[in-house]
């Protein structure tokens, strides 16, 4: 696995105008009641170069007035569904944090997360969270002690490579250390206890780094995948979908999708930066009353992909984030964790297309959103 790209990126002025984040979602089940519940947690920093003694909350309007950039490691966690779903932050200095820039090796207090372990707790009271909108936080308590191991990954190639993170050329930058990773321990949402068992958390890892967040922004991740050809599950496979509105040199470029697919052992990708594939997309998000859809086909000379999934709006949030020039510009980031469909792969066989298999999806872990408008 190339580390260094799952490894800690901010210095200099980018430390100062910057985020940096590890971020882990899974799937545990409940040992009361047998529910199968996906979870995400999160390690991030904003601009520390800026060493404030304190937390700097860019919503703070005080902040704002006195033109304070935010300033803050966070532990980001909590749970998708229908009921009880929340998204939890707590707020440190950056003195409280540190990490490697050879891998993911962060800790945010007493919080740790490496390549093989995450351990750590988010809490809020309803009268802090009340207190302090500017935390962009919802109430609870979740704490979690897992270990991982990494079965699949990817890498999106040369806009990630040294080079490019040398020049800064993205406004954002994704690397999938774990786009297939199993997970094992438990976690505690508001007392409740969470078995994860590496068989069934589905599990995933990425990191995001950059000056600014895309939009359009567009995810879609699944390892709850089954073989309709077969009918058995798939432990090889994962499906891995980022991008939208890359920024290049502060450039806007035409939209475009990053797409991964591993199935059972061979590696498809229709990725845009590599031009000499030929690869070519369409894809459509509409945001429905009920549901978010990622409508997707992508192709080019070797092979095709349809993607149809979509997640229940009433299990998903509107996920918090502010931009290390203290503006909140996503405030209808779908992002959840039911997303379910299906992908069908397709190979060019004698000049005509052959269907290879279709997969059947659940428990994705999902985002979409636009720039308020």
């Amino acid at each position: 696995m190339d580390d260094a790209r799952n490894g800690y990126m901010l210095s200099g002025a980018r430390a100062r105008r910057g985020y940096d984040w590890w971020w882990h979602s899974l799937v545990g089940t409940s040992e009361k009641t047998g529910e199968r519940r996906p979870f995400f947690i999160e390690y991030y920093v904003i601009n520390p170069g800026f060493g404030e003694a304190e937390p700097v909350a860019g919503q703070l309007p005080a902040n704002k007035g006195a033109g304070r950039k935010p300033c803050y490691a966070m532990l980001k966690a909590g749970c998708w569904g229908a009921a009880g779903k929340a998204q939890l932050h707590n707020l440190y200095p950056v003195s409280a944090f540190s990490a490697s820039r050879d891998g993911m090796d962060v800790r945010i207090g007493e919080h740790t997360a490496t390549e093989t372990r995450i351990k750590g707790s988010v809490a809020l009271s309803r009268a802090e969270a009340d207190a302090h909108p500017e935390y962009m936080s919802d109430a609870g308590e979740m704490s979690w002690d897992l270990e991982a191991e990494k079965i699949l990954r990817y890498s999106v190639g040369w806009g990630t490579s040294a080079f490019f993170r040398r020049l800064d050329a993205f406004n954002m930058y994704w690397h999938a250390a774990g786009m297939r990773t199993r997970y094992k321990g438990v976690i505690t949402f508001n007392g409740e206890r969470f078995r994860v068992s590496p068989e069934d958390s589905f599990g995933y890892q990425d990191k995001n780094w950059g000056r600014d967040y895309t939009s359009p922004w567009v995810w879609l991740n699944c390892n709850c995948l089954k073989s309709r050809k077969t009918g058995k599950r798939l432990e090889l496979s994962s499906l891995d979908v980022g991008g939208a509105q890359p920024v290049a040199f502060g450039i806007s470029l035409p939209r475009r999708l990053l797409i991964a697919l591993h199935y059972e052992g061979k590696f498809y990708e229709w990725n845009f930066s590599k031009f000499w594939t030929g690869s070519k997309q369409v894809f459509d998000c509409p945001v429905y009353d009920d549901r978010v859809e990622w409508n997707i086909d992508a192709w080019h000379g070797k092979a095709k992909v349809e993607i149809r999934f979509s997640c229940p709006r009433d299990t998903m949030l509107n996920v918090n984030y502010e931009n290390p020039d203290g503006e909140k510009k996503h405030n209808q980031l779908w992002n959840g964790g039911y997303a379910s469909g299906t992908v069908r792969l397709l190979e060019r066989r004698g000049g005509q297309w052959a269907e290879v298999d279709v997969l059947e999806g659940e428990l994705g872990g999902c985002e979409y959103g636009e720039y308020d408008r």
